[in-house]
């Protein structure tokens, strides 16, 4: 399956950094790798990441390396690991790898350190993140005009800017598209399928007929809830209804894969600078929306896109 949830010579960067990523040694692969939270099988966020390093392998003749089920305790030793090891290029593969990134970039200033889904632009450190909101306002409004009970469900994994933007961008799709209320709620577990289920579950219960779930792996248990009891989802990160037919709405596709393949090839070619570097829907080769389902009316279809054609031109700013 393709998985479709998105930098740097820096400015304080030393001479000898600047002499490695530079054209000089452009014979040399450059070396990168990325430090991943969850398996790369999950059909997610983790998976994401690794073949978005694999297309960027082929495609640009780079060497790579890569770290899967990093817990957040470890991830600053991990990405310390890989500079020590002469990787130019270390990527974190999640908002919550910030930190570490902060803790050991100064250690080691020849390697630029970036981190997908998140904030941070300084020194040897960038980012590379998505206009969550506008996707979650998108997502939002399709289940207002969806939602039989006016209610509606969204589900996180963690309280960061990702998840924060997402939600309340949600709940303003809701509300302009004539919902009621959205519950909230968060696992505090990317990965468990069994909490992501029981979350999405709860919220049913109490009258929620479209769920969106943002997390890694543990969005198959919410949506898996969905599929058992006839309600409706969203997919993330990759056009989800190709798994899940009877059940996904729509997907809010943050292609990592197509932003990974841009800041490398940035810092193969030894311009990548120590900023954010933040897509949207006027980079649809890294961010876009899936496929409607057919039970969605096509005027609601309609109404979506050209909210959606609103914010590429900046009319509509979520």
């Amino acid at each position: 399956m393709n998985i479709s949830r998105r930098s740097l010579i820096a400015l304080s960067t030393s001479a000898a950094g600047l002499a490695i990523l530079g054209p000089a040694v452009a014979a040399d692969p450059l070396k990168v790798a990325i430090v991943m939270p969850g398996n790369i099988t999950d059909k997610s966020w983790t998976q994401s990441g690794y073949e978005g390093i694999m297309q960027a392998k082929e495609k640009l003749g780079i060497e790579v390396a890569y770290s899967e089920k990093v817990v957040q305790a470890d991830q600053a030793e991990a990405m310390a690991d890989y500079a020590r090891r002469g990787y130019k290029l270390v990527i974190g593969h999640g908002g919550e790898f910030q930190d570490a990134a902060k803790r050991v970039a100064a250690k080691y200033p020849d390697t630029i350190f970036i981190v997908n889904n998140g904030q941070i632009g300084e020194g040897n450190i960038a980012s590379a993140d998505f206009n969550f909101r506008q996707f979650g306002y998108l997502m939002g409004y399709t289940a207002g005009k969806m939602s039989k009970t006016g209610k509606a469900g969204w589900i996180g994994g963690q309280k960061i800017k990702f998840s924060l933007d997402l939600n309340t961008a949600y709940e303003e799709g809701f509300k302009a598209a004539g919902g009621k209320e959205v519950f909230t709620a968060y696992t505090n577990d990317w990965d468990d399928i069994a909490k992501g289920k029981e979350a999405a579950l709860n919220q049913i219960s109490q009258g929620a007929d479209v769920i969106f779930p943002t997390m890694d792996n543990a969005v198959i248990g919410s949506l898996q809830a969905c599929k058992e009891k006839g309600v409706w989802g969203f997919g993330l990160y990759y056009d989800a209804i190709a798994d899940w037919p009877d059940t996904v709405l729509q997907s809010a596709i943050f292609d990592i894969k197509g932003a990974m393949l841009d800041y490398i090839k940035l810092a193969q070619e030894g311009k990548l600078e120590g900023k954010n570097y933040n897509f949207d829907l006027s980079t649809p080769e890294a961010a876009r929306i899936g496929t409607f389902h057919k039970a969605v009316p096509e005027d609601v279809q309609k109404e979506v896109l050209a909210l959606a054609e609103k914010m590429k031109s900046g009319e509509l700013k979520p």
